[in-house]
């Protein structure tokens, strides 16, 4: 019989990785705005910070214009490794990390409206508060999302608790009453 001790932290061990996994930050496709670094080991002259173009690409080394938009950080590393082995380098170790994500903006009926710094893990709540809050007109429960990924531009409704993520658009309506 197992120890509980011995099971908490097989538990600690095993868990994180699919809670992470699940956060949606494995899957976030890059966008255009993300800032990101890539690091090839051993290669110094091969690892730099980019910041991705509105077109979502960068140029690197020997590879010319690489396009990053809607792939995630994993892709995007395949798509290196694929292009930098064989001619370039024998066996390379490729690491991207996303240094800073793309913007997110808030509309409509809150004291600053603008574009804000995205973080992981942010809300709606979270994303009026960087606003400064609500002015008086706002309605306390008519909000509205654009996704970034969303081609159509169509407004989702939601509530505060609804997850932002980077280059969303949220949108307060106001109040009639």
């Amino acid at each position: 019989m197992a120890k509980p001790a011995v099971i908490t932290l097989v538990l600690i061990w095993l868990v994180p990785p699919l809670v992470f996994g699940q956060s949606g930050l494995s899957s976030y496709s890059l966008g255009s705005g993300d800032r990101i670094y890539v690091q090839v080991y051993g290669e110094s002259e091969l690892s730099l910070e980019v910041l991705l173009n509105d077109a979502g690409s960068f140029s690197y080394p020997f590879l010319g214009e690489l396009n990053a938009k809607g792939l995630t950080v994993t892709q995007l590393e395949e798509v290196i490794i694929d292009g930098l082995k064989g001619p370039y380098l024998v066996d390379p170790k490729v690491s991207v990390t996303i240094l800073q994500y793309r913007r997110f903006y808030v509309r409509g009926e809150v004291k600053k409206p603008g574009g804000f710094p995205y973080e992981p893990g942010m809300t709606l709540q979270k994303a009026v508060s960087l606003a400064q809050g609500f002015t008086d007109r706002a309605s306390r429960t008519k909000f509205y999302i654009v996704s970034d990924n969303d081609e159509l531009a169509k407004p989702t409704p939601a509530t505060l608790n609804t997850v932002i993520k980077p280059g969303d658009i949220v949108m307060i309506e106001d109040s009639f009453f």
